[in-house]
């Protein structure tokens, strides 16, 4: 689409439905035109509110219109990797149009056009991608039947990357007008829609589509965005050419100096088989050949050397060395390899006494001040397969600010996992170095916390088990990780506010 910043469109600065308010003109193309407006129901929410064109205005393309609201309204409920639609409507004109989230980033074919992405960035992306279709995929509730949906036009300029507080990257696919619902008992039109140049075989055909279709479409992209090029090309740019291109010629093989793994070549070329039985048979298939490709360990526990006791103890030498130990904490300076936003990650330091567990955290300025009379829990969770790791999770909870959840994960088939957790359970402490998002790259505030005896004990048996382990793939299991995390949180919370109506109890609060 393109994006003018102004027009003389007769929409422009009026009030539609009684509700929105439309501001600008921001997109156009072939099937409509996106203006960026204000819910004025909701307080002036920025929204975009996206108009059928009037050039279409026919009985088949209303009905795909709506549906196209009505697709993305409910993945959109299901996954947050696709745009969030909010409301379907007719203007005053019978013109129907639907509003949803209003979404500020560059798309992925913005994003590419002068420099292909790097092999993490690209993961990152690709995985979120890959989750979005996989809830497509699996399909919505229509009709009173559970119906896939393919998409039918993955490419680049599909794809938005926006910027999120909590999350850093997030990918939002957008644009599903011409998505395949796959009801049963209903045949498929024999017409060709979509893309040339990211078509499948079979979907420049005419044919019947399946999943396997968006994931040759992805191949395309995945091949695009590590190269910058595109992996096949036709003699020239007719319909027939792309249709020679795609059903007999070869793709390119990846330029030998981009140094990638060689699963990942070989995942991509079966992407782009020609015949939809030789690609994997679904994105679930392909996500976890990706997933087994990411570093094991992308939170890694990094090592600092510091003049730094760790006696933690009630003794006066012992609070002299603590003060001591602030202190030095309050001058350690964020990372520049990590990103400025709020993440967390484990990070061990080492004293000329012995060596202490920490965990750095970046959060905004106030947050960081409304932490420090929070209640402190902390919970391991052990998971064996198919990878060995462990959630290593920290609340801080405050009675008028609520729950501030730092969970982490430490991989105990990597040395740097297995000695972490060693040495969280040898001490049975460890530190929290709280760093603000705006201003200054120091650290503010310092805060301990103490770990269970039973769970220090957990903690090194994990570590030492885990050396006997077979790995397997360490992505799937932090996703079955994060599910617990989701599981626990209401029992966590009911405890801890039960803490908060009992002052007699500790703050901190060390558990299992």
């Amino acid at each position: 689409m393109s994006r003018p910043g102004t027009t003389n469109d007769s929409r422009h600065q009026r009030l539609l439905a009684n509700r929105y308010q439309l501001i600008e003109l921001v997109g156009s193309g072939a099937m409509g035109q996106v203006y960026r407006g204000e819910d004025k129901l909701l307080g002036g929410v920025t929204v975009a509110v996206k108009f059928l064109s009037q050039a279409l205005l026919n009985n088949r393309m209303r009905e795909r219109f709506e549906r196209e609201a009505t697709i993305s309204a409910l993945l959109g409920e299901r996954s947050n990797h696709i745009v969030r639609v909010r409301d379907y409507g007719v203007d005053e004109k019978e013109i129907p149009f639907y509003v949803m989230e209003y979404l500020q980033g560059e798309s992925l074919c913005e994003i590419i056009k002068f420099r292909p992405l790097s092999l993490s960035r690209f993961l990152k992306v690709t995985r979120q991608i890959c989750f979005g279709l996989e809830c497509a995929h699996k399909g919505i509730m229509f009709e009173g039947e559970m119906c896939p949906i393919i998409h039918r036009d993955v490419k680049p300029s599909n794809v938005l990357v926006v910027h999120d507080p909590a999350l850093g990257e997030l990918v939002k696919i957008l644009d599903f007008g011409i998505a395949k619902l796959v009801q049963s008992g209903e045949a498929q039109t024999q017409s060709f829609m979509g893309t040339l140049a990211y078509c499948s075989p079979e979907q420049i055909e005419g044919k019947e589509l399946d999943s396997r279709s968006d994931i040759y479409s992805l191949g395309i992209m995945m091949y695009e965005m590590l190269t910058g090029e595109m992996p096949i090309f036709p003699e020239n740019s007719s319909f027939g050419g792309w249709y020679e291109a795609h059903h007999y010629s070869k793709p390119k093989p990846f330029p030998t100096k981009l140094n990638l793994p060689e699963a990942l070549e070989k995942l991509i070329m079966q992407c782009l088989a020609k015949a939809s039985n030789d690609r994997p048979q679904t994105i679930t298939d392909l996500l976890n050949s990706l997933e087994s490709l990411e570093p094991s360990q992308p939170e890694s526990c990094q090592e600092t050397l510091v003049a730094m006791p760790t006696m933690i103890a009630d003794t006066p030498n012992a609070k002299k060395s603590l003060a001591k130990a602030e202190d030095i904490c309050l001058k350690m300076a964020w990372p520049q390899d990590k990103p400025r936003q709020k993440i967390v990650f484990p990070h061990v330091m080492r004293a000329s006494e012995g060596t202490f567990a920490s965990l750095w955290v970046m959060l905004d300025q106030q947050d960081i001040l409304n932490r420090m009379s929070s209640i402190r829990y902390n919970q391991f969770v052990f998971m064996t397969s198919p990878h060995p790791m462990i959630l290593w999770l920290t609340v801080l909870y405050h009675r008028e600010h609520g729950p501030r959840w730092l969970p982490c994960y430490l991989d105990l088939k990597t040395p740097s996992g297995q000695r972490f957790a060693r040495l969280l359970g040898e001490l049975g402490s460890y530190w929290l170095l709280f760093f603000p998002v705006e201003g200054t790259d120091r650290c503010q505030h310092v805060l301990t916390t103490n770990i269970a005896p039973n769970q220090c004990k957990n903690l090194q048996e994990w570590s030492d088990k885990s050396q006997l382990m077979r790995g397997g793939k360490p992505q799937i299991t932090k996703r079955m990780l994060r599910q617990e995390f989701e599981k626990l949180k209401p029992t966590i919370l009911a405890r801890l506010e039960d803490v908060n109506t009992n002052p007699s109890r500790p703050q901190d609060i060390a558990t299992f």
